[in-house]
């Protein structure tokens, strides 16, 4: 479908004479004609990082449909504007279906200084942006359809119910269906789900309640939560790969949709799938990931579910209303620098020496603050069974309710 959007662009700029881009109504870049390198003049830098970055910033976006293009039904000349990077008029063709906007083709606005397309040539342009709204209405229904499959699959319960929604899934993808699959979290997402083509090679997506979120927002206990207006949930993706190894370009672009997703949102990836009966437990294990990206920053941007270590173990188990109660004491705010003491010694496999050196402190100290956390815990540091209770406790409470 992209090569379609493609001819269909080039058909535009041929009969306009100028190059132009095709962004969807979230100003996510589409298809874009032929920049001549040689005139500088048609780049400026909002035309520019639309198509590195494939993206606009909600700044631009909001510039541009102040002047009503969300409404419009013929093209829409929009002036320059250099303190917002727009150094060039703009003309917006609007690509609407069946009265519903659902993209803008972009070309740049001569007629200030006497070129510019004619009208005749706008009008026969916009009948082709007909067609562009026809192939993302189409594309818009199709997604919607794979997203309703794909939640089922993750949602479904075992059994022939699950059976059922696999099969469904697997004739919504087609002959791509049997390929190698990875699936990616990003939680918590408030928006609208995102083109499919966000990330490249996405096969379907989804938004899903994120029980954990919902918890540690509402203070009450995991659970399914819904699709009611304020829920936190967390998109889902399902994508294509190459192959095992090809990981890093889904990564990158989970981790711009991370960006979107705004302030606290984390990303995870599961380990790839080749069978789409196993999507709900690749699904568990993206949502975990997110969860650890979330309690342990360096294994982000994107977590994946083979980096977290422990925390794969954590995030299965279901969460205790509190903290054990030997660890509770060391868990209050008063006693923040000992939690932090007990967790650097616990990560390095109780070495005094390189705990000290990295807490940065004498050994005396390391030792008093070692008695310390024995006397608030009734713990015993020596026995490994009473270690290995503290460290996960540690790393649990890092995960939150």
């Amino acid at each position: 479908m992209k090569d379609d959007y493609q001819q269909l662009v080039d058909e535009i700029s041929a009969l306009l004479g100028m190059p132009l881009t095709l962004e969807n109504r979230d100003f996510g870049l589409i298809a874009f004609g032929v920049h001549d390198s040689d005139d500088e003049g048609v780049m400026d830098p909002v035309r520019t990082r639309s198509i590195l970055t494939r993206r606009s910033t909600p700044a631009v976006r909001d510039w541009f449909e102040g002047f009503g293009i969300t409404r419009a039904t013929g093209p829409v000349r929009i002036p320059a504007a250099p303190d917002a990077g727009v150094f060039r008029g703009r003309i917006c063709l609007p690509v609407r279906h069946r009265g519903t906007v659902l993209g803008y083709v972009w070309l740049l606005d001569d007629s200030g200084q006497g070129g510019g397309p004619a009208d005749d040539r706008l009008a026969a342009a916009m009948e082709v942006t007909g067609r562009i709204g026809a192939l993302l209405a189409e594309e818009a229904k199709a997604g919607a359809d794979l997203a309703r499959e794909f939640r089922a699959v993750l949602t479904a319960e075992h059994g022939w119910q699950r059976d059922m929604a696999v099969e469904a899934l697997r004739a919504a993808l087609g002959p791509g269906a049997d390929g190698t699959h990875v699936v990616v979290c990003v939680t918590p997402w408030r928006g609208a789900d995102p083109a499919v083509r966000a990330v490249a090679g996405t096969a379907a997506l989804c938004t899903l309640p994120d029980p954990w979120v919902a918890r540690r927002e509402a203070g009450g206990p995991p659970g399914a939560t819904g699709d009611a207006p304020g829920v936190p949930s967390a998109l889902a993706l399902l994508v294509r790969l190459r192959s095992t190894d090809a990981l890093a370009p889904t990564l990158d672009a989970a981790s711009r949709l991370r960006d979107v997703a705004g302030p606290g949102a984390t990303a995870g990836a599961a380990k790839p799938r080749r069978r789409l009966a196993q999507l709900p437990d690749a699904w568990h294990e993206a949502l975990a990931a997110a969860r650890a990206a979330a309690a342990q920053p360096r294994f982000g941007p994107v977590a994946r579910w083979a980096d977290i270590g422990p925390y794969r173990l954590l995030t299965s188990l279901a969460p205790a209303a509190e903290a054990d109660p030997a660890v509770r004491p060391l868990l209050t705010p008063a006693h923040t620098e000992l939690t932090h003491t007990a967790e650097v010694y616990l990560d390095h496999a109780g070495q005094a020496g390189r705990t000290a050196s990295e807490l940065g402190i004498h050994r005396q100290t390391l030792y008093y603050r070692l008695s310390r956390i024995e006397q608030l815990t009734g713990l015993d540091l020596t026995a490994g069974e009473d270690r290995l209770l503290l460290h996960m406790a540690l790393k649990a409470a890092r995960l939150g309710p």
